[in-house]
């Protein structure tokens, strides 16, 4: 934010954006407070209310806001968490950080991990194997950067095993059978 310029915080510019079923799961999960907390230094990668309509009816749910108001809290969060990495880190800080990131999710009492493939564009694969791209890189806000992603990213330990082969129906197709 050199220069004076303000962007809103990582809340405010997805709001700005668009980005209604990611709000109001975030809303849901009660953690809105930490994408607006002014020294947050966060980036979240942002599905789409597309990807977030995606995953909802590889889930049986009729749009994302059926399955954010049939999900937990508790569950959200977890999802939610799992697309948030400590520290901006822009497109470039993704190219040189390495094959994986930790995120602000934990499991098993350790830091879950996406693994990315930046040598074209970002890729970021999930728990369930599938992969996400971001479409739109280093969006600015004061507190941090949000990366735009069409998929919403599945962490472990939230989904059962029938649900996680239908969030990646390409992989585990013989298995949704």
């Amino acid at each position: 934010c050199g220069g004076g310029t303000s962007y809103g915080n990582i809340a405010e510019v997805a709001q700005k954006n668009g980005f209604t079923a990611l709000l109001a799961a975030v809303n849901k999960a009660g953690i809105a407070g930490t994408l607006t907390a002014p020294n947050a230094n966060l980036t979240v990668f942002a599905p789409t209310d597309a990807a977030f309509g995606t995953l909802a009816t590889q889930l049986g749910f009729a749009n994302a806001g059926a399955m954010v108001t049939a999900l937990s809290a508790s569950d959200l969060s977890k999802i939610l968490t799992y697309h948030v990495v400590p520290g901006t880190k822009y497109a470039a800080d993704l190219k040189t950080g390495g094959a994986t990131q930790s995120t602000a999710y934990s499991f098993g009492g350790a830091a879950t991990k996406l693994s990315l493939n930046t040598s074209n564009g970002v890729v970021i694969t999930d728990a369930v194997l599938a992969t996400s791209n971001v479409s739109t890189a280093d969006v600015n806000a004061d507190n941090g950067v949000i990366h735009v992603v069409n998929k919403v990213l599945v962490p472990p330990g939230v989904l059962n095993v029938v649900q996680m082969a239908q969030a990646n129906p390409g992989t585990f197709s013989s298995l949704t059978g």
